[in-house]
């Protein structure tokens, strides 16, 4: 990598001393396919707090001097081709965030444990088939993402990590949950679906904060408990492993011995009337959650509505954010308990996740009883471009983007959380853009800024019935495709588990304010999903949101009717 010319990105942070570098997309691909790498210079911002560097499949490795910048809380190296990580890594003693994810890595280096302020691992979408022991010594590591990996075990280890909050290991091929997992106080989200679990230790009812569980696609040994798990009812499984069910693990020896020794004598002295009482509550009971299962089978319905709504794509996005797909969802029902904060938290984690911190795609929600169509999706000069801003007054792009760059200044010298906020990490999506992109309404309002925030005039509320979805993108169509499918499928779970516990919800307090009453179109549980169709500036069709070929999602117990 010796004399290789700097890269004018690398110079420019070097010059004004950022401390936040990002790099991402074919530009800088088209420079690390060139120069056989990343260029040497960037080793040498030793103020770097945030590095992120993205979608650049020529990236197969990462230099062993990234020891060089110790100041790194953030490391972001998602979307790329590593093959490897250096094991210098271990050496970056600020790091708090480590997302390598959708890479090709195969193992992980062991140094990887000596992140001691670590509190975020993101190593999803690769190759790597175990975890390195001694991860126990990452105290601090509160969410671990390992999903679409050929991990077969959880180091033993693991379950000592006191903070651990969130743990998503979907499809991998873990064989068992130890029964330790009742170690993991702070438990809040499990996510092992798609694995090949037998058994779910009984321990995990010993989790007091578990808010969230999916066991889904994993063949267990007791089927009215796989039943019940395809019907994602958190508090039915863990009531049911803390009764004793058949879903007790490999962890409960002890209770599986008295079933052994005493369960078989009880059984004698049961007459044979009692048998068969037992008999017949046992099916009414595999009924009622067969019941459960065939209401989720129909918690979305697709409408294919001859008069679906339109938006014209102007033709100077092309160069700016040209993907966009829209849709509406009536059937939500906020109104119930903590509905509409649950829905914002899934929105979050899918910015977080699936859309790659808002660098990959951005979501927009909005409440169609406030938008006034038909619907335009323009490119503006940051000047013309004028918004109110969620939770602000109104203002121009240039102004809005000004104050939010002096708002992350101000955070970075008072050393907050990770020197910088969730919305001030793509900020630098739009530098050099001389147009921006937004969404404009029948009366010219500007009601979505992409990537940087929707209108107030449009936010949903706890009485919105009727949503208006975007998603836009500047890499691709079908990633706006896939992370509204993902949406949808999140927002059809959401509504079941509304109208599944409303009732539970009041009585157990569990909203923040007094029941308010479902509304007629929001009792059944499902949505419909009404067709958008974009088009461009002659009225020629770009795309329609949901076609055919859409929605197409594994997922057991959602079924589309078109």
């Amino acid at each position: 990598m010796d004399g290789q010319e700097s890269w004018p990105e690398i110079e420019k942070a070097s010059k004004e001393k950022r401390r936040e570098l990002v790099l991402q997309g074919a530009v800088i691909d088209e420079k690390i396919s060139s120069n056989g790498g990343l260029c040497s210079a960037i080793y040498s911002l030793k103020l770097l707090n945030y590095l992120e560097i993205i979608q650049c499949p020529s990236l197969t490795e990462i230099h062993g001097d990234i020891q060089n910048l110790t100041t790194l809380t953030s490391l972001i190296l998602c979307r790329n081709k590593l093959s490897s990580i250096p094991k210098t890594i271990g050496n970056l003693k600020s790091l708090k965030v480590l997302d390598i994810s959708v890479n090709n890595l195969k193992a992980l280096p062991e140094e990887i444990t000596q992140l001691s302020d670590l509190n975020t691992l993101n190593v999803s979408c690769n190759n790597i088939e175990s975890l390195p022991d001694g991860l126990c010594r990452c105290t601090k590591l509160s969410t671990i993402n390992i999903s679409k990996n050929d991990i077969t075990r959880f180091p033993d280890d693991l379950y000592r990590l006191d903070l651990l909050s969130t743990v998503i290991a979907s499809e991998n091929s873990i064989e068992e949950l130890s029964g330790d997992v009742h170690k993991l106080s702070a438990l809040k989200v499990l996510d092992l679906s798609n694995n090949k679990l037998s058994d779910i230790p009984y321990e995990l009812s010993d989790c007091s904060k578990l808010k969230e569980i999916n066991f889904k696609g994993n063949k267990l040994k007791d089927k009215r408990l796989e039943k019940m798990v395809n019907g994602c009812q958190t508090k039915s499984i863990l009531d049911y492993l803390r009764a004793g069910g058949r879903g007790k693990g490999k962890g409960s020896k002890q209770a599986d011995g008295d079933k052994a020794d005493g369960g078989r004598n009880a059984e004698k002295t049961q007459t044979k009337k009692q048998r068969k009482q037992k008999k017949k509550k046992t099916e009414e009971e595999e009924d009622e959650v067969d019941e459960m299962n065939r209401l989720v089978v129909k918690v979305l319905h697709v409408s294919d509505n001859p008069g679906a709504f339109t938006v014209k794509v102007a033709n100077e996005l092309k160069d700016v954010r040209p993907y966009l797909v829209c849709c509406v969802v009536r059937g939500m029902n906020f109104r119930s308990g903590n509905a509409l904060k649950r829905f914002l938290v899934a929105q979050t984690k899918l910015h977080d996740d699936l859309c790659g911190k808002r660098t990959t795609a951005t979501i927009a929600t909005h409440d169609m009883q406030l938008l006034k169509g038909p619907l335009m999706y323009d490119a503006r000069t940051p000047p013309m471009l004028k918004i109110v801003p969620l939770g602000r007054k109104e203002m121009t792009a240039v102004e809005l983007m000004r104050q939010l760059q002096l708002e992350a200044e101000d955070q970075r010298k008072q050393r907050k959380r990770q020197n910088v906020s969730g919305l001030h990490k793509y900020l630098q999506l739009l530098d050099g853009k001389e147009l921006y992109p937004c969404l404009v309404d029948a009366e010219d309002h500007v009601i979505s800024f992409p990537p940087i925030t929707n209108s107030e005039k449009t936010k949903i509320r706890k009485t919105t019935k009727e949503l208006f979805l975007e998603v836009t993108s500047s890499t691709s169509l079908q990633i706006c495709k896939d992370v509204m499918d993902a949406l949808i499928v999140k927002m059809a779970e959401l509504n079941k588990f509304t109208f599944e516990h409303r009732e539970e919800a009041g009585s157990e307090g569990e909203s923040d304010s007094p029941p308010v009453p479902a509304s007629d179109d929001a009792t059944s549980g499902e949505l419909v999903i009404q067709q958008v169709r974009t088009v461009d500036p002659d009225g020629n069709l770009k795309v329609v949101y949901p076609s055919k070929t859409d929605l197409c999602i594994d997922v057991g117990d959602l079924n589309v009717v078109w």
